[in-house]
């Protein structure tokens, strides 16, 4: 999970938070990115555009979140993940959310 949090925090004024229970990650007051347990086992939930929605749920280790109108989607943290994909990942969440100076910081920065 360090590596998650080390990820979302290498984002401009990305900030750590704890929200139902366990940590989630913002840009501004919106939420991009979360750690949290899902049926007893840990997972890293992102906020993405339909279009990544569904092509990610055609593959393992991801899935559905519980939560979120159908916007989020999660992989299980505790299966072998693409760390390339899951930084690619947090990137486009916070790009969802992410308020234009943070996205002209992160493009130029």
């Amino acid at each position: 999970m360090e590596r998650v949090r080390r990820l979302c925090l290498a984002l401009p004024e990305a900030r750590e938070t704890v929200a139902w229970g366990h940590p989630v990650f913002k840009a501004g007051s919106k939420t991009f990115a979360a750690i949290e347990p899902v049926k007893g086992r840990p997972s890293i939930a992102f906020r993405l555009d339909p279009v990544d929605f569904d092509l990610l749920l055609q593959r393992h280790p991801f899935f559905v979140t519980p939560y979120g109108r159908g916007l989020w989607v999660s992989a299980w943290a505790d299966a072998t993940l693409d760390w390339r994909l899951i930084g690619n990942l947090i990137e486009r969440s916070y790009r969802v959310v992410a308020l234009k100076r943070m996205l002209h910081a992160l493009d130029n920065g």
